[in-house]
């Protein structure tokens, strides 16, 4: 699988990361089953968050590696923590180590690779961030961190503070959902798709060397469903087709290709849990879409050229 840079970590990790968001709604032995279908095709990119089945999926994920102890060392883990669902967001130090312990206690495993603050936090004092990250790392639970969902500002502001590298940050981003490349290309327009919701966050992401990670990149809007094969989406979904002949793979991969075909050097969070489907987003990764193509799934999924 194609790789790409992890942000200033020098570390290349693979250009699919295997969201595990839905992993609660197979049982322990499918979960397994998947898991190492996973690894064999080099999907070796695990994101996790502290909320995603309350907690359950990291600990099917944790017994799969208590069965498979030497896989560890050969998988990335990241985590994410600062929701507390219904009630706020969290980014306190004593938060931020609390929910660290029981990520890694419910992983099965003493650290993670990557930690990302989930959603910013309006009460958020960098000062107790930076603690966090400072003790997590002197103690070697956790290698490098990131954010999610944050805008560029709201990094900055950490960043004050911080003394580690931001590595990743983690945005929706899907072909009908893709304001972060609509409002740079819409410049000083009245268009709806010039309107900055995020602070120029891709511009900004690829300035400090911070890898964007999409999440739901085959859904529209704030989780209204998928886009691909829905009648809301006719003129999308027949040239997905036509190119998924052309290239002899699936219009789920081509939708997957449009993204990695980004200059920025995305890594694509795919949340399927069927090995078949992982299967087509991963190879996905080799196909590269010519400057024209990536301009058409662009043009017909609801955007304009100036």
């Amino acid at each position: 699988m194609k790789k790409v840079n992890l942000g200033k970590t020098g570390l290349q990790v693979p250009a699919v990361a295997v969201g595990c968001m839905r992993m609660n709604d197979l049982s322990q032995g499918e979960a397994e089953r998947f898991l190492s279908g996973a690894l064999d095709m080099d999907a070796v990119f695990f994101d996790h968050a502290d909320i995603y089945g309350a907690g359950k999926c990291e600990e099917m994920f944790g017994k799969f590696l208590q069965a498979n102890p030497g896989k560890r060392d050969k998988l990335f883990l990241q985590s994410k923590c600062s929701i507390i669902p219904g009630k706020m967001y969290d980014c306190s130090s004593e938060h931020i180590l609390e929910a660290a312990d029981g990520i890694l206690k419910r992983l099965n495993t003493d650290y993670l690779d990557v930690l990302l603050l989930h959603r910013p936090d309006a009460l958020v004092e960098p000062e107790e961030v930076a603690e966090a990250f400072d003790k997590l790392e002197a103690a070697g639970k956790v290698r490098y961190f990131g954010v999610s969902n944050h805008k560029p500002s709201q990094i900055q502001l950490l960043k004050k503070y911080v003394k580690q590298d931001i590595a990743a940050n983690q945005l929706q981003l899907s072909i009908p959902n893709s304001n972060m490349i609509t409002n740079g290309m819409e410049v000083n327009m009245l268009t709806d798709g010039a309107a900055d919701r995020d602070g120029s966050v891709l511009d900004f992401c690829r300035l400090n060397d911070i890898t964007i990670q999409t999440w739901s990149p085959f859904q529209y809007g704030f989780f209204e469903g998928v886009f691909l094969g829905n009648d809301k989406f006719e003129e999308l979904n027949k040239l997905l087709k036509e190119l998924a002949e052309k290239y002899n793979t699936t219009d789920t991969a081509i939708a997957a290709a449009w993204i990695m075909r980004h200059p920025a050097g995305m890594q694509l969070v795919a949340g399927t849990m069927k090995l078949s489907r992982l299967q087509e987003i991963c190879r996905a990764s080799e196909i590269v879409l010519t400057r024209e193509e990536w301009y058409q799934i662009y043009l017909a999924g609801g955007h304009i050229l100036p």
